[in-house]
């Protein structure tokens, strides 16, 4: 129910944080994993770690997940060299914390297109190699601030609230080519990104473990089984769902 073998992961951000935990988990089941992300560098150390781990397979692709051409070449670059495409993260994303009347309009744009259109760049791309291999499992990476608000984050939420409902319109669409697509929504996790959160907000660090049952912060490495589990076979009656990985923070009145 949980074996990956013979099948095609790509994994945007695969590089660091999140998209490095998932992408881990994928290649201990036995998919090969592309780790697709702008920073070559990054992306190769990261394929490293991963066969450092003696399981499944990475390579790095060099993609920009907001231009549609990038995306494009990307996924006929995995069918090639790999023969098929059958698992896709969509995590790459960024944010930038102001509160609405800070905000620029040009910083508005920049997190909704890397965190929300490129999901959709990214499935469309995928949806035609999928359909011929005969299925596939879309994650969407979406956020706590998929369901909560905070006023430091107008364009992050915005695009992970549209994370959610993107993820459950392509679970409709494309049940009928064995397709299922899920989001997940992480909490409070140890990443580069969060570190300059810990640094902008204060008392973040204090209030996420009051806040959190399990009384820490999340590791990447948390988001290897949820990969697991979406990707294969054990979850071929779920789709459309958006299900919390933050150590119980969401369940919190």
């Amino acid at each position: 129910m949980f074996d990956l073998k013979g099948k095609v992961a790509i994994v945007t951000g695969g590089n660091g944080g999140i998209g490095l935990g998932m992408a881990k988990g994928l290649a201990l089941a036995g998919a090969t994993v592309v780790i697709a992300g702008r920073n070559q560098e990054k992306s190769a150390a990261a394929v490293e770690q991963i066969a450092a781990l003696g399981a499944g397979q990475a390579r790095p692709f060099a993609v920009d997940v907001k231009d549609e051409a990038s995306v494009r070449a990307l996924v006929a670059k995995t069918v090639e060299a790999c023969g098929r495409l059958d698992i896709l993260v969509n995590n790459a994303g960024i944010n930038i914390r102001k509160p609405p009347d800070q905000l620029t309009l040009a910083e508005w744009r920049e997190v909704l297109e890397t965190n929300l259109t490129s999901a959709y760049l990214c499935s469309h791309a995928a949806y035609p190699a999928m359909k011929r291999a005969g299925g596939g499992k879309i994650i969407n990476i979406g956020s706590m601030m998929s369901i909560f608000g905070a006023s430091f984050t107008p364009a992050y939420a915005a695009s992970k609230g549209g994370i959610v409902q993107f993820t459950r319109a392509c679970a409709c669409a494309w049940a009928k080519d064995r397709i299922q697509a899920n989001a997940v929504l992480p909490g409070w996790i140890d990443t580069e990104l969060t570190v300059r959160a810990r640094q902008q907000v204060e008392g973040l660090h204090e209030n996420v473990l009051r806040r959190t049952p399990a009384a820490r912060w999340g590791v990447p490495d948390d988001f290897r089984g949820i990969a697991v589990f979406l990707a294969g076979p054990a979850s071929d009656f779920i789709t459309g769902t958006a299900i919390p990985v933050d150590g119980g923070y969401s369940i919190q009145g």
